[in-house]
């Protein structure tokens, strides 16, 4: 066929491999934002201060609980290097088996560990807000939120955790079934404890809290289940200490939680830095983040497929195949967010206005900051697309800690600072810290795509050590 090379087959091979994984793995991804989005809604017709409320406290939230996200995040590429290891010429004994075993069950602990100091400051959310200037009123009910909601993230990491097992084993469906089933339990419960029974943000913090127990619950049941699956026991003498893993899951998510909450650190401080301006500006913030990380989900999950993807062909020894496999994933990530940026730039007013009570003495204001939000967010729609598949790819090679470094020079060097001059100096407000975190995230795109085709360039040192040095 004229114009068919081997490269060009090799190309559309690798891409219909990654989106098998990567099209249910992004849908669960979306299901899960999907949650947030009903909450989002729910509340919204709740009341806008409500609204502002969660999104505070679900931003201080997320930000604590990033190293306990990045430990549950860690064991996809562990687990994926584990397989594709035990697949070296063709020999699949139990040893892997008992290799994922081990990565699931430390990765647990890592989880509980790191847990309960977030806990410990978030059960203290009112006060922690106000510290941070915001008002006692919205602190008061963000702190309301929180503390059920909170109580339900080990189970929601046990989730992420038990997909990445399944994204390992190319097997992402269940938990994209799952996700879909969290998003309707989660909006009839979150509905009718705020409306039915009348219990506001505290209802919808037990809504979510409920949700993440089924999630998780569900999951393990199916795994258990499933015949080949339920061999690999995971949860198998889960008391039996494993120092040695146990340091690798630390060794390998550390830089993942400390790169996360970089990522969500600096929209926390930005959102604090919103609420100085108001409960207007924090509802129009909340409007364009909900739907900025909506569109965020699709790039998120090419990115986790292309971590399986690329561990596996790392710990398989195949250094060309684990290339191929991540600049496609960038190239996919790219194509989504560069469409989603039109729908952002062309549908702004309409989207915002979908989240507010027209009866709300607040809402025109909030639905014309929360447009010109949006056409922010479209921006940089491209750029957050490129930098989210980067790292999914790079963890694949478990390079964790560069990446880290790289995230807080963009957003915290040079993103935030520019921001808050924006907002506070240049009297552009909320508009200001926007722009400067769309400079951010331009940024980070850049440097984490020099990064992966440094690592990933021909005779790379950085790709030998990372192919020859599998886990386990």
């Amino acid at each position: 066929m004229p114009g068919h090379t081997p490269q060009r087959s090799a190309i559309l091979v690798e891409t219909r491999a990654l989106l098998a994984p990567a099209f249910p793995i992004a849908l669960t991804n979306l299901s899960q934002m999907a949650m947030a989005l009903t909450d989002a809604l729910i509340l919204g017709r709740f009341s806008t201060e409500a609204l502002a409320a969660v999104t505070l406290g679900t931003s201080l939230c997320w930000a604590l609980l990033a190293p306990a996200f990045g430990m549950a995040l860690a064991a996809a590429p562990m687990l994926a290097q584990s397989r594709g290891a035990g697949t070296r010429g063709g020999g699949l004994g139990r040893g892997w088996m008992r290799q994922m075993r081990r990565d699931a069950r430390q990765a647990l602990w890592a989880v509980a560990i790191v847990t309960l100091p977030s806990w410990a400051v978030l059960w203290h959310t009112e006060a922690v807000l106000v510290l941070l200037g915001q008002a006692p009123s919205l602190a008061a009910l963000a702190g309301d939120y929180v503390r059920p909601m909170m109580l339900g993230f080990p189970a929601f990491c046990m989730f992420i955790l038990l997909r990445g097992f399944l994204a390992a084993m190319e097997r992402p469906n269940a938990a994209l079934w799952i996700a879909f089933g969290a998003v309707v339990v989660n909006g009839a419960l979150c509905w009718g404890m705020v409306f039915g029974l009348g219990l506001g943000v505290f209802g919808a913090g037990i809504a979510t809290l409920l949700a993440q127990l089924f999630m998780a619950a569900a999951l393990l049941w199916l795994i258990r289940r499933d015949r080949v699956l339920r061999r690999f026991r995971l949860l198998g003498r889960f008391w039996r200490p494993d120092a040695a893993r146990l340091a690798e899951v630390f060794r390998v998510g550390l830089p993942i939680a400390g790169q996360m909450m970089l990522e969500i650190g600096v929209f926390a401080t930005a959102l604090i830095v919103v609420g100085w301006f108001g409960a207007r500006a924090i509802a129009a913030h909340a409007i364009a983040i909900q739907l900025a990380s909506f569109t965020f989900m699709v790039p998120m999950g090419i990115g986790q497929a292309a971590t399986s993807r690329v561990g596996l062909f790392a710990g398989a020894g195949a250094p060309g195949a684990a290339a191929l496999s991540g600049s496609v994933a960038i190239w996919l990530g790219a194509t989504f967010m560069a469409l989603m940026a039109a729908v952002l730039l062309v549908f702004a007013e309409p989207l915002a206005w979908g989240f507010l009570d027209p009866q709300d003495a607040e809402a025109r204001s909030a639905a014309r900051l929360g447009a010109t939000l949006l056409m922010i967010a479209g921006v940089f729609q491209l750029a957050d697309g490129v930098q989210a598949v980067a790292a999914g790819a790079l963890r694949g090679l478990k390079d964790t800690r560069v990446p880290m470094l790289l995230t807080a020079l963009g957003y915290w060097g040079i993103g935030l600072p520019l921001g808050v001059a924006l907002a506070l100096w240049a009297g552009l407000e909320t508009r200001g810290v926007w722009w400067g975190l769309a400079l951010g995230v331009g940024i980070v795109a850049v440097l984490m795509l020099m990064r992966w085709r440094r690592m990933v360039a021909p005779g790379s040192a950085a790709m030998g050590v990372a192919v020859r040095s599998p886990v386990g």
